[in-house]
């Protein structure tokens, strides 16, 4: 069996203030932060209600040694999650111990670029149901490549994944290494939503690949657990439009995450230059990209469409970061649910990229304030953020090469 063991560091143990939680080669942008100024749904961050000054919290190293860790899942009644790295390897982690062990039985991947082993989430029943899903860049003999979502049961006592399956590739394969999108999350009623980026596509009018209903490019897509096309999906009538799009006017859409009352699905996408969205998905929403948007054509600060406000055939963000403001490229995110951070109970979790920052985001409904930035003095591009379902401790993939997993526990 692959095996390998990771050094388990102590737990750094650098303290910052905060309130409390509910329960790559390529990179994604440069660019500069801007100081918080302003305080509505469109603008630069400011602190959200409650900011951080009524406890602390530690900061730990769980393992170490990971090459562009991409996502986290936990093992329900077990010490052990799963991380994917990039490089196509997925692993089993102890955080007690920091043990590693690299998981067996998963498919081969496309790793450049932004492409690789990308996400990783259980199914709804698990273990009853043992499947783990994974989300993964693959190419055909010619180089183009696409984003892929496949499922195997996991042996975890044997590290191996056993039968792996395909289950959906999105259409069309195209020559392009980044923005793939892969993020999935389940709805209560084990829906499978899987995300797929723009692909890079350039041409910023109205017949952008996110506008156009025969791809998949620029969406988000739903499936029944075993892959296949629900019923009510909103174009399944539509002879013009592909079965398995949800959602569409995505430009690359790397969170999503399930609001643990509403049971709303959030979504997070970073623009081209700032207009990062926080969106709440509609089923058979628009959502603009790149006829409407809040961001601008990299280095000339013109905007790329016009204000989401100005047509009503598209659905506005629940926040954005408009041109000129420094952005966010948010990753994956989560909603904390108090166990550990009381404080934050029911605020939003979203990691930063190319901002280097934790977002903490307060949520009212549709809408989200303004973030405060966390964690601004490790310099971590913060790939995605998880919650611990035992403990409630916050843990982070930090996206660099020889990198930590870390995770955020009360001081």
């Amino acid at each position: 069996m692959n095996r390998r063991q990771y050094l388990s560091l102590v737990g750094l143990a650098a303290s910052g203030a905060a309130t409390g939680c509910m329960g790559t080669p390529t990179a994604d942008r440069t660019q500069t932060t801007t100081e918080p100024t302003t305080d509505s749904v469109t603008g630069t961050d400011a602190p959200p209600t409650g900011a951080t000054d009524a406890s602390s919290y530690a900061v730990e190293t769980v393992a170490s040694g990971f090459e562009h860790p991409w996502a986290l899942a936990f093992l329900p009644d077990d010490t052990r999650l799963l991380v994917t790295e990039r490089a196509g390897r997925l692993a089993l982690v102890d955080r007690d111990s920091g043990a590693v062990e690299v998981v067996s039985g998963t498919p081969e991947v496309f790793a450049r670029g932004q492409g690789g082993m990308l996400d990783v989430t259980l199914h709804p029943r698990y273990p009853d149901e043992p499947w783990v899903y994974l989300t993964y860049s693959a190419a055909r003999s010619d180089g183009a490549s696409t984003t892929h979502v496949g499922r195997g049961r996991l042996d975890a006592e044997n590290a191996r994944l056993r039968g792996f399956e395909l289950l959906h590739a999105a259409e069309p394969f195209v020559e392009s290494a980044g923005h793939y999108g892969s993020r999935m999350a389940f709805d209560a009623d084990e829906r499978l939503y899987v995300t797929v980026g723009d692909r890079q596509f350039k041409d910023f009018g109205p017949d952008h690949t996110a506008q156009d209903l025969t791809t998949e490019h620029g969406s988000v897509l739903r499936f029944e657990a075993d892959g296949s096309i629900p019923d009510d999906n909103p174009f399944v009538d539509d002879s013009a439009a592909r079965d398995a799009i949800y959602s569409y006017g995505h430009r690359n859409p790397q969170g999503l995450t399930v609001h643990p009352e509403t049971g709303a699905l959030w979504e997070s996408e970073y623009g081209e230059q700032d207009g990062d969205e926080l969106n709440v998905l509609r089923r058979g929403g628009n959502y603009g990209w790149p006829v409407a948007d809040e961001g601008c054509t990299y280095g000339s600060g013109r905007p790329i469409g016009v204000s989401h406000s100005d047509r009503d055939d598209v659905v506005a963000p629940a926040y954005t970061w408009p041109c000129g403001s420094g952005g966010f490229p948010p990753g994956g995110m989560t909603f904390c649910s108090g166990t550990a951070f009381p404080a934050w109970e029911g605020q939003l979790f979203v990691g930063g990229l190319a901002s280097r920052a934790l977002g903490r985001f307060t949520v009212d409904g549709r809408e989200a304030s303004p973030a405060e930035r966390l964690l601004t003095d490790r310099g971590w591009r913060i790939r995605t953020v998880a919650e611990a379902p035992d403990t409630g401790h916050l843990y982070l993939a930090v996206d660099a090469g020889d990198a930590p997993v870390a995770r955020l526990r009360p001081a």
